[in-house]
């Protein structure tokens, strides 16, 4: 499978967007970056995602866009193993990354948070697939 990021693959529904961050999405932090995700029906790709950078922690564009594309390379580069979990479990996730330090940080560290933001998606997505899937005695 190769490494891209096709434009199914992100997250442009506002209606979606809303939800996400209106409630009932799950998140955690992984500094610098903020995950929250959100199980979803209605996208094409298995995962849909969405890069956030302040404006109020960066105020040239040229450093916002830099850091979004440090996180979308770190994702394109990593996201074979949430894919393959998602494939396997038939669900559909929308993800939302956002940037929360005000300093420029190393690609390599966003590389390796990425990795492990990734990790506990897919553990928590798996776990989550589980208790719904075995029936409740009563």
């Amino acid at each position: 499978m190769p490494n891209t990021l096709r434009k199914s693959e992100r997250l442009d529904r506002k209606k979606v967007i809303e939800k996400m961050f209106a409630g009932g999405s799950r998140s955690f932090s992984v500094f610098p970056l903020r995950v929250v995700y959100l199980p979803v029906e209605e996208l094409e790709a298995p995962v849909s995602i969405l890069v956030s950078v302040s404006k109020r922690r960066f105020k040239r564009a040229v450093k916002r866009n830099r850091v979004k594309r440090q996180i979308r390379e770190a994702y394109r580069m990593n996201k074979h193993g949430l894919l393959a979990v998602l494939t396997e479990k038939k669900c559909r996730l929308a993800v939302a990354f956002i940037y929360l330090s005000d300093q420029l940080v190393d690609s390599s560290v966003i590389e390796d948070r990425m990795k492990t933001a990734l990790a506990r998606i897919a553990e928590k997505v798996a776990a989550n697939a589980e208790t719904e899937q075995t029936p409740q005695v009563s």
